[in-house]
């Protein structure tokens, strides 16, 4: 993919932008009963690429709603760029990319993107957000004949008509291939370089881990985690001890010092403790324990760790989620 480049921020700063994208302050959402948001802080710099994730139901596309001004906060406040949502929407500051979304079937890629631009005083062109979203040589293709992933492109495509500085991103590379995701997130980090903020949510937990500067943990409508990856890897207190070792006793390995589960899978023994020590000194020196190994949790163990909760309502979202 192409990149284009950003205002500078002292360009930026002549017009009256703020230097901050997102200012959130005790963020509140109730639909009836259900306390879909529950007094969420956010603050986002200029540049960083955000990554918000939680489980189904968390709290995530109701915050993201109200950060677009498609939903309003029953307590707490919202400043893009030190204005409201809608302002700053209307400004062409912000842009969002969901994973589903109406687009004209019989017409062309390049034709939905025209029409788009209509919309703008002043737009960036045509060719160079088709060029920018990697689907310039597809430009005279009806939509209806694109794949998910081409569609998924055409859709950040017209995003990026206003030339926004903040770009919300929902299920961005869904239907995409390998190459592409990486061609996708290559431009993205250059465009953060240049300025643009992004904020996205995924059930890839491996783009996250490698794109996003900063990953915030949502569960039950609360912020539980916000940090780098490494930092929220750390949260989940803990490693995983795996070897092969035929008829381990089970019951002895649960009562060890700071295990919190045992999994036997056949000869493979998967225990996950606070005190890794201990489980690999029973398993090397009670057991016929072999290949054993010690490994740190990854992200998708310490997501799990983080925001499970056997209790968790499935649709503490409301209507949005």
């Amino acid at each position: 993919m192409t990149t284009t480049s950003l205002p500078p921020a002292r360009e930026r700063a002549a017009t009256g932008v703020p230097a901050a994208p997102v200012a959130a302050r005790g963020l509140h959402k109730r639909y009836g009963r259900v306390h879909a948001v529950n007094g969420i802080d956010l603050s986002i710099e200029p540049g960083e690429i955000v990554a918000f994730l939680g489980p189904n139901g968390a709290g995530k596309t109701t915050t993201i709603d109200m950060l677009l001004g498609l939903a309003k906060p029953d307590e707490g406040s919202i400043d893009i760029y030190g204005m409201s949502p809608r302002q700053a929407i209307a400004r062409g500051l912000v842009s969002a990319v969901m994973q589903t979304g109406g687009l004209l079937q019989d017409i062309t890629v390049r034709e939905t993107v025209q029409l788009t631009a209509t919309l703008f005083a002043s737009a960036r062109p045509v060719d160079e957000v088709l060029a920018r979203a990697g689907i310039l040589e597809i430009g005279d293709r009806i939509v209806k004949k694109c794949s998910g992933g081409q569609q998924q492109r055409l859709r950040f495509a017209m995003a990026l008509l206003s030339d926004p500085g903040l770009l919300i991103l929902d299920e961005p590379t869904t239907g995409m291939d390998v190459e592409g995701r990486r061609e996708f997130w290559s431009a993205i980090r250059a465009d953060a370089e240049r300025g643009r903020t992004v904020i996205f949510a995924t059930h890839y937990l491996d783009e996250a881990d490698a794109y996003a500067d900063r990953i915030v943990l949502v569960r039950h409508g609360e912020i539980v985690a916000d940090g780098s990856a490494a930092e929220i890897k750390a949260l989940a207190a803990g490693r995983v001890v795996r070897a092969s070792v035929a008829g381990v006793d089970e019951r002895t390995l649960r009562a060890l010092p700071g295990v919190d589960s045992v999994d036997v899978r056949g000869d493979r023994v998967l225990v996950r403790t606070k005190d890794s020590d201990a489980v690999a000194r029973y398993l090397l020196t009670a057991t016929d324990a072999r290949d054993l190994e010690i490994t740190s949790h990854n992200l998708e163990e310490a997501f799990v760790a983080l925001t499970s909760d056997p209790d968790r309502r499935t649709d503490d979202e409301g209507p949005s989620a």
